[in-house]
Parts: structure tokens; sequence; C-alpha cells
């Protein structure tokens, strides 16, 4: 079995034209795409078997952008050969290498790779973006047995796959930020949300990059705070059933999403420990690694995708338009108030000796006051000013939390690293951004 991954280089400058195209060097774009592109390709293990390259400038950059991370192939070769534009080149340079070779990766160009892929898979696709990655799995024991359809693709990825960078410049306008929420209805609003959850799935699915994740857990609170206070005006139990789906959506990222903090955060935290360092981040990426398959299995589930399809339906049906059409901006403000001042009521009733969860609840509360406010910017701006400070100091204190409660079953899974001073370190953090917290008070309604 031999084992082929296609990489188009990334996406190169044609300012100069003064440069003859093998001299063509990356863009701005294609710069941007390396640190993803290596990332994934890592991930896939196509840079531990033979890595060839074109000797093409864009090549060799991409080259150099794939090799950046930690890895480690078999050998990499600069192949004259490879600057081509007809498949059929590439094809006899395959069918002449060496046999023991049974991973290869070729950095390279198109129309050549796509058409050698189309040569050689019949589920080839029809285009090939620059960055892009084709996985192409050939069952053969020699490479000159090679030939037409004899190949089956296995993975075929685009910078938008495994880059929410990418994505979002692809999906602009599946994105809605502050300015649409206070301009469209409620329903198009809504709507736009459930349409980004849809899209954000798959890259959910695939975890190749961190940021889908929370941009899908945005798009899950940014609904519900829109979707809640016509629930508790209206009572409307279809619509408040479809909130306890999202919710459910949301619970089921928060492990994930906690460890992904972890990760970004462990480099700093052991700074002055590199071997409690590594330790950690091995211990924490593979609790991440069951994370992201127990949720990628979830949200591949026929169950999940009736859910989103049911609130797509639900959202779009005349009965809601009927039902947001009787929500005012007043009512708005009203739910947002009536939220504040149980915000205020229960950061009075706060002791010191308050359980973390207690922490944890005021700061849900403060997301879903900003987002209702955000409904209305005009009227809300000093408003959200302050409530955005108090989520980063309440984020930081759950931040904390999470940490403490990482490290110590870090710490008990392998009692034989001192992590003492650690995590007493971050105790004594935690603390302080409770007393800053209690100090604060109410918000000014």
């Amino acid at each position: 079995m031999k084992q082929l991954f296609l990489i188009r280089h990334a996406k190169s400058s044609w300012e100069d034209s003064s440069l003859g195209d093998r001299e063509r060097p990356l863009n701005d774009r294609g710069r941007s795409q390396l640190a993803p592109l290596a990332r994934t390709l890592n991930r896939l293990g196509a840079l531990s078997g033979h890595v060839y390259a074109s000797p093409s400038v864009r090549a060799q950059q991409t080259l150099t952008g794939a090799l950046s991370i930690d890895a480690q192939p078999a050998q990499v070769v600069t192949e004259n050969e490879l600057y081509t534009f007809d498949f059929r080149r590439l094809l006899r340079w395959l069918q002449n290498l060496d046999n023991n070779q049974n991973r290869i990766t070729l950095i390279g160009h198109n129309p050549a790779l796509l058409e050698l892929a189309a040569f050689l898979a019949p589920q080839a696709p029809f285009e090939l973006p620059t960055a892009s990655i084709l996985e192409i799995r050939l069952p053969v024991r020699h490479w000159k047995k090679v030939d037409k359809n004899k190949g089956a693709l296995e993975t075929f990825l685009t910078p938008r796959d495994f880059s929410y960078n990418e994505f979002r410049r692809k999906n602009r306008k599946a994105s809605p930020g502050a300015t649409d929420l206070d301009q469209n209805t409620l329903p198009e609003v809504l709507q736009q949300l459930n349409n980004q959850l849809e899209l954000l799935t798959p890259g959910v699915i695939l975890g190749l990059d961190d940021e889908f994740l929370h941009q899908y857990r945005i798009a899950l609170r940014r609904s519900r705070a829109i979707a809640e206070p016509l629930a508790e005006i209206t009572g409307d139990r279809q619509l408040q059933e479809h909130i306890r789906e999202l919710k459910r959506h949301a619970r089921a990222t928060s492990a994930l999403r906690d460890l992904h903090v972890f990760l970004q955060d462990i480099p700093e935290l052991c700074h002055d420990n590199p071997q409690l360092c590594t330790t950690l981040t091995d211990w924490a990426r593979l609790r991440a690694s069951k994370a992201q398959r127990k949720l990628a299995k979830r949200l591949g589930q026929k169950r999940y995708r009736q859910s989103l399809e049911r609130w797509h339906g639900y959202i779009e049906s005349k009965a809601f338009h009927k039902l947001a059409g009787e929500l005012r901006k007043k009512d708005i403000q009203v739910a947002a108030n009536r939220r504040l001042k149980q915000f205020n009521r229960k950061t009075a009733e706060l002791l010191h000796t308050a359980p973390d969860e207690a922490l944890h609840q005021l700061r849900k509360a403060l997301k879903r006051i900003r987002y209702l406010l955000e409904r209305d910017a005009r009227h809300g701006k000093p408003t959200l000013k302050e409530l955005r400070q108090r989520q980063d100091l309440y984020g930081r204190f759950q931040d904390l939390h999470v940490q403490i409660e990482l490290t110590r079953r870090f710490l008990a899974d392998h009692p034989e690293c001192d992590g003492a001073l650690l995590l007493g370190k971050l105790e004594r953090e935690k603390a302080d951004t409770r007393r800053q917290i209690l100090a604060m008070g109410g918000l000014n309604v």
C-alpha cells in the first residue's frame, strides 16, 4: 500500500511583473496560509515520510513553512522534475520512485496536481485551491504499478477547512456582528447565526483549528441570548425547547474548549519548568484528542443535524415571525434591565466564601446581558463597555478555576511531577481575582 499526499503551493504573488514564473514568491495571504497548513499536514502524518518539492520559489517557501513545526520527515528533496504543469511528467516521476518509500508528500503546481489526482482517483475534486491537500491511497506494492483509477481519495482539504481565518474570508456574509444585530430583524439574525452554526460544524468536527469551536460557541450563545427574552415575554413552549437544545449543544463543547484554553496557557504557566511544561502539554493534548473525538462523533450524528434543521425550520416559520414581530426594542430594554437587576442582586449576595459556580453563573449572565444590549447598541454603549471589562475579569477567574482543576487532575495522574509551585501560584491569582470581583459591586442600571 502506498500513500500519496499532493499539496498545492500557498498563494503566490503576481505583483512584480519582472519576475519569471519560477521566481514568484508567496504573497501575504500565502504566508498566512503556512502555519495552519503545517499544523494540518503534521496532524495527517504527511510530514513523516519522504517530502518532495518543486524548485520554484513559491513551492520552496511552502516547503519551509510546512516544516516550520516540529516535523521529522524521513527525507526532504527538491526535484527539478516537479516544476511542471503536465501531470504525465508527475506520473512518470512517481512510477520511478524507490519502492521502499511508502508515504510520499509532493509540493507542486496546478493543473498538474489536480489532473494527476483525477487520473489516479475517480473521486478527485474538480478544483484544487492554493495550499490545499489531497491524500490518495494506492493499493500497489511497486510505484511502477501506479496507473489510471488505481487510487482512492482519502482526504481533500482546502484552507477554509483547516483555517478559521480562511473560512471567515470566504464566509464574511455569514458572520453577523453587533451592527447586524442592531439593523436586522430578530428572525434574520437568528437565521444568520444558524447558518453560521451549520457552516462551522465541519471545521469543529475536523478539529484542526481551535477557533472554529470558539466561534461555534459564540454563535450558540448569541442565539440563546437573543431568543431567551422572546421566550420569557411570550412563554412560547416550542421556543423554550429549542433554547434548551442550544444549551445542550453548548454544554457538549465545554470540556474541549477548556482544554484548548489550557493548552494555550501552559507555556506561560510553566515557562520556568520545561520538563513540567512538556509532560503537562502531552497530558492535556491526549485529553483534548479524546474530547475532540467525542464531540466530532456527536456532531456527526443524525440527531444533531435534525436538531439544527428543526431550529432552522422554526425560525423561518410564519408563527415565529409573528411572535418576533411582537417584540419591540422596548421589550429588549425591559428584559436587559430585569437581568441587570438580577445580576446586581446576586452580586450583592456574594460572600468571600461563595462557591466558584456562583461567579461562573454571573459570568454567563454578563454575556447574556451584553448580547441583549447589542440588539440596541445605540442605547447601550456605556453599559456595554463596562460589561466587557467585567467579562474580562470574570473570564480570568473562570480560566484560573479551570487551570487549577486540570492541574490537580494532571498531578493525580502524575504524582511523580512536582506541580506544587504552579498550583500555589494559580490559587493565589484566583484568590486575588475573586477579591477584585467582590470589590466591584453591582452594575449601573
